[in-house]
Order: structure tokens, then sequence, then C-alpha cells
């Protein structure tokens, strides 16, 4: 689904994979889409009324995530059969596969400058690969364990992961050296996110819960709980003003956020019903839910009738 955040906007809905889709990504510049799947492919959509895709045929297991480089030119996948594959997107084909993971690839990300991959698997290992000479250059292990999501942070120095043993840890590259480890969530952590400015993450988790932590002052600071279910995706926008999450409620929700207005000792906007908040440095509200995405039977009905149509003109004009 690609959804129109504009007043009365409508949605659309790309149909094409033959299996559960894992994992989307826009381009940098926002004029393809990316999306994995179940069905072993990596499909690019052009995001527009048309959706048209082409289809890679791109692992012999599962694919579990996709993710651009920061330039656009570089696609990397992350799959089941424990390899990580990187592609070329103005040629649209194969480069090269990195194996050393011994249990299946949950994700795969660039860092900002396009030099490292950072991967997390279920052999309870985070890696650091080498996109130059294709090596493995640094392994974190975990003996409880296994990262379900691991991201860079803005200037590339640091990791996150989403362990499925509850935690969130934050790992210097450059050191090797474990540096932040948070036990605030009840159930496995899904997903981190970054805000931009690098000073706050979002986690989603399995226990209901979306949860911001201060990374400056190393504490959580606020607890958001609109989702009925475990969170399955969080994820910022790129000017940090708004970050939407995902849940087995079939739901996606889009927060707003007054991260650069923070002041500690002022009291925002509190949240709108049925949102519920707590922080816990007090009064701060940091978050506020701005929209529910839901698609009922009508909507979707809509969604389609409206698609055709477009199509339809499109057909007539050309």
């Amino acid at each position: 689904m690609l959804w129109n955040c504009k007043p009365q906007a409508r949605a659309f809905r790309y149909v094409g994979h033959k299996d559960v889709v894992t994992s989307v990504r826009f381009s940098p510049l926002g004029n393809l889409l990316a999306s994995a799947s179940r069905d072993r492919t990596v499909r690019l959509w052009i995001p527009d009324k048309r959706g048209k895709s082409s289809e890679f045929k791109a692992h012999t297991a599962p694919v579990r995530s996709v993710d651009f480089s920061a330039d656009g030119q570089f696609l990397a996948t992350a799959s089941e059969d424990k390899s990580i594959k990187v592609w070329n997107m103005y040629r649209q084909r194969f480069l090269y596969s990195l194996y050393r993971h011994t249990h299946w690839v949950r994700c795969a990300k660039f860092s900002p400058d396009g030099r490292l991959i950072v991967s997390c698997s279920e052999d309870k290992t985070i890696k650091i690969w080498d996109t130059t000479n294709k090596q493995c250059v640094n392994n974190f292990s975990d003996s409880v364990g296994f990262a379900n999501f691991v991201d860079f942070n803005p200037n590339g120095t640091c990791i996150a992961s989403a362990g499925s043993d509850h935690t969130v840890k934050l790992w210097d590259v450059r050191v090797n050296k474990l540096l932040q480890h948070y036990q605030v969530h009840s159930g496995g952590v899904n997903c981190v996110s970054f805000h931009p400015s690098g000073n706050y993450l979002i986690t989603a988790s399995s226990d209901g819960t979306l949860k911001i932590l201060d990374l400056l002052e190393g504490r959580l600071i606020y607890t958001l709980q609109g989702h009925t279910g475990p969170v399955f995706t969080v994820s910022f926008s790129k000017g940090g003003e708004l970050f939407s999450s995902g849940g087995a409620d079939a739901q996606v929700l889009l927060w707003r956020t007054n991260f650069d207005d923070l002041n500690y000792a002022e009291l925002t906007e509190p949240p709108r019903p049925p949102c519920q908040a707590s922080s816990s440095t007090g009064n701060l509200t940091v978050s506020i839910l701005e929209q529910r995405l839901t698609l009922t039977e009508d909507k979707l009905k809509d969604c389609l009738e409206n698609q055709q149509r477009l199509f339809n003109v499109i057909q007539q004009k050309s």
C-alpha cells in the first residue's frame, strides 16, 4: 500500500508478490520503491498511479529485508538462505553475495556513506561488512537472543540492535564496543529507528508499545501505546517531524513529534485519545497521534476503483 498523507488523498494498492511482503523501502530520491517477499523475490516499483514493477529472482529462500544505499546506486537484500546480496540499481543487475552467517539473515542495512553494511541473523551475531573488499570486518555476538533488526545511526559511527531477548543495544563500530544497553520492553523488540539528529531512538516491540530513548542521557523518556497487539515496525520521516508505526492490529499509525522544540520544563499538547502515553520525565509530551491509516473493505474497494479509473484515463490519453 502506498499512502498519500495529504487530506482526502487516495491510497494506491500494488499487487505483484505471490506471498507475504516482508519489507518495503523508498529510494533516496523517492522515484523507486523496493519490496521483499517470502516468494523469494524483490520487486522495484515506480510509485505512481500505474505502479509498474520489475522483479528480481533474488534468493533461494524468503527475502527478509531491502535497503538502498544513500546515493541510490545499490540495493542490499537479506534472506533466509543465510546470505546478503547487493544489486546495482542503474543496470538492475546482481553484483555480489556476502556469506558468513550460519542461520537466517533477518536484516541488512547500508551505512550512511555506503562503505559498510550491517546485518543481523538468527545465528545470534551482528556482522559489519566492507563493501569495497566484500569482507566481514567486525562481529558482535550475543549468547542470549538474536537481533530482529539493526541500523546505523545518522553519522555511521554506531549501530542499534532490536533484540528478541527484549533488549535494545548500541554498539560503537569504530572500537567494537557496547555503548548502551536498554531493558525497557517486556517483549521482543522488532524494530528501531534513529531520529535524524541521532539524539533519539524509537523502538517497536511485541509488548504492544513504542518507546522513545534519549541517547544523550541514556534513558527512556516516553512510552506510546497506540496499537492493540505487537508492533512490528517504526520509522522516522526524513526530517524527523513525523514517524510511522505498523502493528499486528493491521493499522499504520502516523505520529507527530516535537523533538526540535523539546524543552524538559514545559508541557506541550497532550496526546489525543485513544492513544495513551506515559513519560518518565514528568509532564513531558514528546509525540501525539496524528493519523490512523486503516484499510477497511469499503476503503479498499474505493482505492481499487479509483486506481482503475486513473489507469483507464492514462490508457485513453496514450
